[in-house]
């Protein structure tokens, strides 16, 4: 049994971790924390935690959580991250952290997104918490990083083509919708009901979105070059989700089928990623509440290019199911322990 802390525990990918966690048989949670809520127990805000978590929020204090767990997950903003996580692996804790502040290898890199990093030298430890790319790593690792949605939505769509340099890297072009949880749950005028219901916009236009390098980080690592991607997010009227489309040109022909048949292969054993057979697209109502990545891929034959389509729930695969699945890894336990539940249909 692993005594776990959830940092930052009254966000929704807080709540999510616990909710998951609760259903883990080999995990103890001893420790929530929360600024605004501290005092409050967990179940009065969030009810749906009522009679399994009462645990009561407490203030961010490192020393005195890491006196009650061994495994932290941070799932704090960008900067509160780097400001405790050090702290933690100082008193020889692993952290498993959902922030933005560990996921760049560059710390110029970091700095240029979002601001200047406070500690860089732990940026060469960190690893990137895709199990299906990274599992020997993560098992090792005392920090992970655990990645943002829409880049493992991307990333797992686009893996074998790279990988096999099957496809023009210059040319991918990422075309990703959200539901609203993915801006987190602070209080924001573009999140109230009147503002989304019955809207479909695309935000961050034009390069600008900061899950654009994590992307072309990992993507690139996977080409063996430098690679720049387009890359274009929307925010769709729904609670959960994460549907990406994804376009490259080819650099050799292959048909639906063959492709369908790579993927098959390079996810063979994975126990996360579903890949669709021929002529079937994935749905984001058919991985709501899971933490599957369902993939669908064809080749345009009026265009020739290659089109995959990817489907995640972006608080569970997108974060707080995927931080369950690295501390799976770390732990030693079985990879799918605690994780194992179907989508939520309809």
């Amino acid at each position: 049994m692993v005594k776990v802390a959830v940092v930052g525990a009254s966000g929704y990918t807080g709540v999510e971790l616990l909710r998951i966690l609760y259903c883990h048989p080999e995990v103890a949670v001893t420790c929530v924390t929360s600024e605004q809520s501290a005092g409050k127990r967990i179940s009065e805000v969030f009810p749906t935690l009522r009679g399994r978590c009462d645990l009561v929020l407490e203030n961010l204090e490192p020393v005195r959580i890491a006196e009650r767990a061994e495994l932290i997950f941070t799932a704090l903003p960008h900067k509160a991250a780097m400001e405790v996580v050090p702290t933690f692996l100082e008193l020889k804790r692993t952290v498993i952290d959902l922030s933005a502040d560990y996921r760049l290898h560059d710390a110029a890199e970091y700095g240029k997104w979002y601001e200047p990093h406070m500690n860089p030298e732990l940026l060469p430890k960190a690893v990137y918490g895709l199990p299906e790319l990274r599992r020997d790593k993560i098992a090792k690792a005392r920090l992970v990083a655990n990645p943002g949605c829409y880049p493992t939505s991307i990333i797992l769509g686009v893996a074998p083509l790279l990988k096999k340099r099957l496809i023009d890297p210059a040319s991918i072009i990422a075309d990703s919708k959200s539901g609203v949880s993915g801006a987190g749950r602070s209080a924001k005028v573009d999140n109230l009901y009147c503002e989304v219901n019955d809207g479909f916009k695309a935000y961050g236009v034009g390069g600008v979105h900061r899950h654009i390098p994590e992307i072309e980080q990992e993507l690139s690592e996977l080409a063996g070059e430098r690679l720049v991607i387009s890359f274009t997010p929307h925010l769709v009227p729904m609670d959960r989700g994460i549907f990406s489309t994804i376009y490259a040109t080819p650099l050799k022909k292959a048909t639906t089928e063959q492709l369908v048949k790579l993927y098959e292969t390079f996810y063979h054993g994975e126990p996360f990623v579903r890949v669709l057979p021929v002529g079937q697209v994935p749905s984001t109502a058919h991985v709501r509440g899971s933490n599957f990545c369902d993939i669908g891929i064809t080749v345009d034959q009026r265009t020739g290019r290659v089109i995959v389509v990817s489907a995640i729930d972006n608080l569970v695969k997108g974060a707080s199911g995927q931080a369950v699945q690295n501390m799976n890894l770390t732990c030693g336990f079985p990879e799918n322990m605690g994780l194992e539940g179907l989508a939520l249909f309809p």
